[in-house]
């Protein structure tokens, strides 16, 4: 019995259509802004990480350093040993393309 158009239409059609109109600039830039310090966070989080990874590099390459040294110590002192050895026994496992002496000095 309604004629009009407009009685005919539902009254939320309307509404949403006002909603869409409404500008959410406000969200878009809160938006952005989450985002900025999301990404100050992740750079800050990450240079402390490598900060973290450094020191543990360093005291790792501390560490190696000094087994190198040790180790060459316990070479040097197992060159003597040997010498010593062949110096005692020269009949047993003499082998003459083997010459410690250099080995020691150097």
């Amino acid at each position: 019995m309604c004629s009009n158009n407009e009685e005919m239409m539902p009254s939320h059609s309307f509404h949403s259509f006002d909603k869409r109109r409404r500008p959410r600039r406000s969200r878009i830039q809160v938006h952005r802004l989450a985002r900025r310090r999301g990404e100050q966070n992740v750079e800050k989080d990450m240079e402390l990480q490598n900060w973290k990874l450094y020191f543990v590099n360093r005291t790792i390459i501390e560490e190696n350093e000094k087994l190198r040294k040790k180790a060459n110590l316990l070479h040097q002192e197992n060159l003597a040993l040997m010498l010593e050895f062949q110096k005692k026994f020269p009949h047993l496992h003499h082998n003459p393309a083997v010459d410690f002496t250099c080995a020691i000095e150097g």
